[in-house]
């Protein structure tokens, strides 16, 4: 059985059959009753209480109404219903999709130009400014070039790459050049987009619309042949922009054709997100209204009640914190109606700017829309296009700080009465890093050897890595007083298979299958010993005896980190009081004195700081050479590549490219963990998708830049997931050859957040760390031939474990290891060469040092690290040595 749970069914198959089915006055009252009482409902009383009408309607009403009241009290502003002034952006009206429904997108010679040219943007933009508009609402056809080939020429022509880089360049100038805040409306995004455009937009936004897949996938339906409307692809958006830390706008669409109990399902897959990411700022409730020239002209639009009822089931669902709006130039003079159903957002509304996706429907006067809201009761304020709760780290980027404070009132965080937008710079200071200074612990390579760490979770411990129910319901957890999962034993595996699998590993170690691959993970007693027998014999044939292993140092340059990831004891907040950042000076003085200790290497990486420029990378890399020249730089892995490209706006390729120029040789593999999705999401809030990960190692292999590989293992996963990860590692290698090793790292769990919010298991057992070092021998056979093991997690008789089961390297002296001794690990934060020499010695195995890329270390190298017994002295220094004599 897998670990991991599927997503809910959608209730298609009910929804179908429940289409007419009309609940009865007792159901009616005892779902009402359960709504006025604050019970938690479920799917199906949500679609109950979508058909009220009547008495029954006004009774949900008032308790929709009562539910929005306390929210906005909590949040102080009560009585205060909220609006954007906006102008409205259509940069183009080209679109890949072909919903049924929609006027806004067209066909090429349609349109007098194809894409806004940036001097009608920015006019767009200073004539709203110049009315006290504070958002520009990008809105735009999803990816036009993958359709339509005039989009694709209008790129090149313009010097763009695809349609988001020229959004991305149009936010910036409108951000320096008017002072106006983008929210950008591009439709299906990825991962890696949400990374390029978080940093020129305080918030995104995207209309889930539906979860009922038979109108995209059925022929007729509203999405057929709209590639976008995928409800899971629309889901994964949702998912991907919570990951990434961006504010985001969704909603549902109603009466396209749904049935109540698949409008009742939408609105609990939005709960779904907003409760594990916290990242759903606001949710529409749209009503549909047909449109001529459409092929859904002849449908019905949605009624006032519906909507009312809608707003006010979602309101019930989602709860007093939920920020809930409907279009006001979409509910005719109903605005008491929709109120009284508990919204407590008008959206955005334009003073200059027509609804280009609702041309027919003009938007109210903002002074007739503040009357309207008088009437019920209520009084309106203006917003920002990001709300108040998101106004800070890690939701709003640094660089746009400076924009929205100076629009925002700094007690509410709402619009500051009388602001006027102004373009204001967005680029990086001047200066770059060399300007930091260090701040914070930055002894803290020391100290955690001493003192240790001041808290054994960061402060934010209860939110920055997302609702830790949710998580839970991704991975099977056992419930308080069952027995822990075996995750060594997926199956009950007779003798005769692991036998049989023994038999196949003499024969051709790299033809295992992956079910006796399986087996091999299980083995135990005398099996066990065998397996290691053998992949220590594969180890002898391809790499010798000599184990080996490399003078390096570690630079963690900053731990400050937002990412979210769930098994990382490292990363703090900035206010933290184990937080650090280093100087471009510190980070320089480090690589001088490892390279005066003998190391050939330096590994560098950190935590993803928000304030970080993307081209710092470059600047640490290049300082390193400045001071070493001869230094190997190993630094930056495939998560800080992406986070310098997208921060940049360069490509990976050419952010690599730009790397390897100031001084990086080789890339780090890690931020691998297992390379399955499934797995990575529970391990992770915002970390790169595996498929990322993978982008970004063949992209410098293709560059020939080589990089090592990793798993960390034994947390959520199970060994069919290492069997998996073990395959994507070898299918890389035999289509690059750029690995030089593949490094197994046992998941620390002391201090690991998800182990500490009880998700995760106590790490891997023994006779796991030596099953799944034998078998990554054998399954890469042929692919990698050095096989490394961590002596930082496994301690010294561990690797002997495994050095005795197909493993041939140490790593590193490493001279500081801070994220493994942070995380709970004891065994030293530096292991000197003799002390490395004392792992092997019991064994009988001649030892030698290595470069990176396993060449031949030089006799003036080798003289140096033996001098300093491969760890420089400021380490060292009031500690007691690492020896196996001080062990």
């Amino acid at each position: 059985m897998s670990v991991f749970r599927g997503d809910s069914d959608n209730g298609e198959a009910e929804g179908a059959q429940e289409a007419r089915f009309t609940p009865g006055p007792a159901a009616m009252r005892r779902t009402l009753a359960r709504a006025r009482d604050g019970k938690a409902l479920d799917r199906d009383e949500a679609a109950i209480l979508l058909h009220a009408r009547g008495e029954d309607l006004q009774t949900l009403l008032s308790y929709a109404s009562r539910t929005r009241d306390a929210g906005l009290a909590t949040a102080n502003r009560p009585g205060v219903i909220t609006y954007s002034r906006k102008v409205f952006i259509p940069l183009t009206r080209l679109c890949r999709d072909r919903c049924g429904y929609c006027t806004f997108a067209t066909v090429p010679h349609r349109l007098h130009s194809l894409y806004l040219e940036p001097d009608e943007i920015l006019q767009i933009a200073r004539d709203g400014a110049a009315l006290g508009c504070k958002e520009a609402l990008f809105t735009l056809g999803d990816r036009p070039e993958d359709r339509w080939h005039q989009a694709k020429e209008w790129l090149d022509a313009h010097g763009y790459d695809d349609t988001l880089s020229y959004v991305r360049a149009m936010a910036i100038r409108v951000l320096e050049e008017t002072g106006l805040l983008p929210h950008l409306n591009p439709g299906v995004l990825t991962w890696q987009d949400f990374q390029r455009l978080k940093p020129v937009a305080p918030s995104m936004g995207m209309m889930l619309e539906t979860t009922a897949t038979r109108l995209f996938s059925e022929k007729g339906g509203p999405h057929f042949g709209s590639p976008d409307k995928d409800p899971a692809i629309r889901l994964r958006v949702l998912e991907d922009a919570g990951r990434s830390n961006v504010p985001f706008t969704t909603g549902i669409l109603i009466g396209i054709g749904e049935t109540l109990a698949e409008r009742a399902d939408s609105i609990f897959a939005i709960r779904k997100v907003a409760r594990e990411y916290g990242g759903i700022q606001e949710v529409i409730v749209q009503n549909f209204r047909a449109k001529p020239d459409t092929k859904m002209r002849d449908t019905p639009d949605a009624e006032l009640d519906d909507l009312a009822a809608t707003i006010a089931v979602t309101r019930i669902i989602l709860g007093p914190k939920a920020r809930i709006q409907a279009p006001p130039n979409l509910v005719g003079a109903q605005y008491g109606l929709i109120l009284r159903a508990g919204i407590d957002d008008w959206g955005g509304v334009s003073p200059l700017t027509p609804d280009h996706v609702n041309p027919e429907r003009p938007w109210p006067a903002i002074d007739e829309l503040a009357e309207h809201t008088a009437a019920a009761g209520f009084t309106l304020r203006e917003r920002l296009t990001i709300y108040p709760p998101y106004l800070r780290e890690p939701w709003l980027d640094p660089r746009l700080a400076r924009h929205v404070a100076a629009l925002a009132d700094p007690d509410s965080g709402l619009a500051a009465d009388g602001a006027m937008p102004r373009g204001l710079p967005w680029q990086e200071p001047d200066g770059g890093l060399a300007q930091w200074t260090g701040a914070g612990r930055t002894d803290l390579h020391v100290t955690i050897d001493t003192t240790g760490r001041t808290h054994d979770r960061r402060d934010d411990f209860a939110e920055v890595y997302g609702d830790w129910a949710e998580v839970a319901e991704r991975v099977d957890v056992p419930a308080p007083g069952e027995p822990a999962r075996d995750l060594a034993a997926p199956a009950v595996l007779s003798t005769g298979e692991v036998a049989a699998a023994l038999r196949q590993a003499e024969r051709d170690p790299a033809a295992l299958s992956d079910d006796q691959a399986l087996a091999l993970l299980s083995a135990d007693g005398p099996q066990l010993e065998a397996l290691a027998g053998i992949a220590d014999a594969v180890r002898r044939d391809v790499m010798g005896d000599d184990v080996t292993y490399v003078v390096t140092r570690n630079i963690n340059f900053t731990n400050v980190c937002y990412t979210g990831c769930r098994f990382c004891a490292f990363a703090q907040r900035r206010t933290d009081a184990d937080a650090y950042t280093l100087s471009l000076q510190q980070i320089g003085d480090r690589a001088a004195e490892a390279w005066q200790a003998g190391a050939t290497e330096v590994c560098m990486q950190g935590g993803i700081h928000p304030d970080l420029p993307g081209t710092a990378y470059f600047e640490i890399a290049s300082e390193v050479k400045r001071r070493v020249p001869d230094m190997h730089v190993h630094a930056f892995s495939p998560m800080e590549v992406v986070n310098g490209a997208s921060r940049t706006g360069l490509s990976i390729k050419e952010w690599l490219i730009q790397a390897r120029e100031a001084g990086v040789s080789s890339l780090p593999g890690t931020a691998a963990e297992i390379l399955d999705d499934d797995v990575r999401w529970v391990l992770t809030k915002g970390k790169l998708p595996a498929s990322v990960w993978i982008e970004v190692i063949t992209t410098a292999h293709e560059l020939g830049m080589r990089t090592s590989s990793t798993m960390m293992y034994g947390h959520v996963d199970t060994p069919a997931h290492w069997v998996g990860h073990l395959r994507v590692i070898r299918s890389i290698q035999e289509r690059t050859g750029g690995f030089t090793e593949f490094v197994l790292l046992p998941f620390i769990h002391e201090n690991a957040p998800i182990y500490l919010a009880g998700l995760a298991r106590p790490g891997p057992t023994r006779r796991e760390n030596r099953a799944v070092h034998a078998v990554s021998r054998l399954l890469l056979h042929g692919a990698i031939d050095s096989i490394q093991c961590s002596w930082v997690k496994l301690g010294d008789e561990g690797c002997r474990d495994v050095l005795q089961g197909g493993v041939n390297d140490l790593g590193g002296t490493l001279m500081e290891e801070t994220i493994s001794r942070m995380a709970g690990a004891d065994h030293g934060s530096y292991k000197t060469i003799s002390a490395l020499h004392a792992i092997a010695e019991p064994l009988g195995r001649p030892m030698r040092q290595r470069t990176t890329t396993y060449g031949e270390v030089s006799a003036e190298r080798q003289a140096a690290a033996a001098a300093s017994d491969g760890v420089c002295s400021s380490v060292r220094s009031g500690l007691p040595l690492l020896t196996a004599e001080a062990r």
